[in-house]
């Protein structure tokens, strides 16, 4: 098979099983506030640059999931008729209840690039907090599944050799 086809279909299953985790309940809701939380950073950074609104959205875009992207460019029309930032961006899901309130105190203040930075940061400590509980639930779920997993094995090993010592008495 030659490296082309091998690499589209890597790729294509990668995008299947990322497809997969973001109809997940829970780990979907934390992915993309993981992916809105890199586009907040970015987004504030650029503003805090000196870079007008809509082109640092544009730019910023890249960063998220293709899923956010449409949802993104009808927001950039919005804020581009004169719609306020923090509206547009909650109309179309690409806000948290925290960060809404957030970017309407750095629309009233001036200070939106700030304002964008500490969402990023606030979503970013949101998310290692989910990453620590995740892994807390599931090391002894993985545990308990590998000595059921080595267990098994034991017990397949030894029964042929019960089995012979029945059969030799």
């Amino acid at each position: 098979m030659s490296q082309p086809k091998r690499e589209l279909k890597a790729f294509n299953f990668r995008r299947w099983i990322d497809e997969k985790l973001w109809r997940i309940p829970g780990v979907g809701e934390h992915m993309r506030v993981y992916h809105l939380a890199r586009f907040y950073r970015m987004v504030g950074m650029l503003l805090r640059g000196g870079m007008p609104i809509v082109p640092a959205l544009d730019m910023a875009a890249g960063l998220l999931h293709p899923v956010l992207r449409d949802p993104l460019a009808r927001a950039m029309r919005s804020i581009s008729e004169g719609h306020s930032i923090s509206h547009s961006l909650e109309r179309q899901a690409l806000t948290t209840p925290v960060a809404l309130r957030m970017l309407v105190v750095g629309e009233r203040s001036g200070a939106m690039g700030d304002m964008m930075e500490r969402v990023a940061v606030f979503h970013d400590e949101e998310i290692a907090r989910w990453v620590d509980w995740f892994t807390r639930l599931f090391e002894p779920v993985l545990m308990a599944l590998i000595g059921l997993v080595i267990g098994g094995i034991v017990v397949l090993m030894y029964l042929p050799i019960f089995e012979l010592a029945g059969s030799i008495q």
